[in-house]
C-alpha cells in the first residue's frame, strides 16, 4: 500500500522551483571571485583616499583650536564617505535628520552589524560629534589617526579608563558636540534584530540630560558577509533617524527603563522595515 504523502505533482513542482531560485555552482563561483575582486577595490580606493584625510586633519589638529577641528573633522569626513561611498557602489541615503533640531545636541544610539557601519555612522550625523572607539583602533597605522581623532578612547578591560570614558563623553556633549554610540558594544551576531544593549550610552544621556535620538542603519550586513573572509559585494545603504527620546528629569537610576524604551523603539522600527534587512 502506498504511503500517504505529498502530491506527486506538487513534489515536482516545489523541485522545480528550487532549481529555477538556486544558483548554479558556476554562478556561486563567479560571485565568489567578483566578491574579491570588489574587497580590493574597495580597500585600494579606502586607503588611496585616507592619505589627504590624514594629512588635512593632522593640519587641524596641529594649527587649529580644539573647537574648529572637531567641527573641520566632521566636514572632512562628510565630504569623503559623501565620494567614497558612491565610489564603491554603495549610496547612503539619509532619512529622518529633520529630528535633529537646531542649536541642541543628542546622544546618537545605533544598530552595528558589520564594519561597514563604521564610515556610515558618524559623517551621517548632521553636526560634529564623537563616538566611543577602543583603544587598541588608535594602533592602526594612518586609519586610527584618523578615527580615533574624532574618538573618545576607552580601555574596555580598565575600569578606570570605563570610568573616566563617562566624563569626557559628559564633557563632549556639554561643549555641543553629539555623541555617536553602538550601545551593543560590538557586531550583532544574533539572528535577533538588535542584540542586548549595555548600559552606557544611556547612564550618558541621563548624566548630561541630553535627549537621545536612535537611529538605525540598513543595508550594510549585504556588504560584508561575517561568513566570508576578504569578500564585499556592493548594496545600498539607509540611515533612518528617529524622533528624539527625552531624558529630562530622569537619574542614574532610570538607566534600565530608558534603556528598555530605547531597545523596543528600535527593535519595533527595524522589524516594521523588513522591505530594507
Amino acid at each position: 500500500m502506498r504511503k500517504a504523502g505529498r502530491r506527486p505533482e506538487k513534489v515536482i513542482e516545489e523541485r522545480t522551483e528550487k532549481l529555477v531560485n538556486s544558483p548554479s555552482q558556476k554562478e556561486v563561483m563567479i560571485k565568489g571571485i567578483l566578491g574579491r575582486i570588489y574587497f580590493v577595490y574597495g580597500m585600494l580606493l579606502f586607503a588611496i583616499t585616507m592619505l589627504p584625510v590624514a594629512l588635512l586633519i593632522f593640519l587641524f589638529r596641529t594649527f587649529g583650536s580644539e573647537q574648529l577641528a572637531d567641527r573641520a573633522i566632521q566636514k572632512i569626513f562628510q565630504v569623503w564617505m559623501g565620494l567614497y561611498m558612491p565610489l564603491i557602489f554603495c549610496p547612503v541615503k539619509h532619512i529622518g535628520r529633520e529630528h535633529f533640531k537646531k542649536g541642541k545636541n543628542y546622544v546618537v544610539t545605533l544598530n552595528h552589524n558589520t564594519l561597514a557601519d563604521v564610515p556610515v555612522s558618524s559623517p551621517g550625523i548632521p553636526g560634529p560629534n564623537k563616538t566611543l572607539a577602543k583603544v587598541e583602533m588608535s594602533r592602526i597605522p594612518v586609519f586610527g589617526y584618523i578615527y580615533t581623532s574624532g574618538s573618545i578612547l576607552v580601555t574596555r578591560q580598565d575600569a578606570q579608563s570605563r570610568a573616566e570614558s563617562y566624563g569626557k563623553m559628559v564633557a563632549a556633549l556639554e561643549k555641543g558636540l553629539h555623541l555617536c554610540l553602538f550601545p551593543e558594544g560590538t557586531r550583532n551576531k544574533t539572528n535577533e534584530p538588535l542584540a542586548r544593549f549595555f548600559d552606557g550610552a544611556f547612564k550618558v544621556a541621563i548624566m548630561a540630560q541630553k535627549p537621545i535620538i536612535p537611529g538605525l542603519i540598513f543595508g550594510t550586513r549585504a556588504i560584508l558577509d561575517p561568513a566570508r573572509k576578504m569578500w564585499a559585494w556592493p548594496h545600498r545603504i539607509e540611515f533612518h533617524f528617529l524622533p528624539e527620546i527625552n531624558t529630562e528629569g530622569l537619574v542614574v537610576e532610570d538607566t534600565e527603563m530608558l534603556k528598555q524604551r530605547v531597545f523596543q523603539t528600535m527593535k519595533a522600527y527595524y522589524e516594521s522595515r523588513q522591505d530594507l534587512v
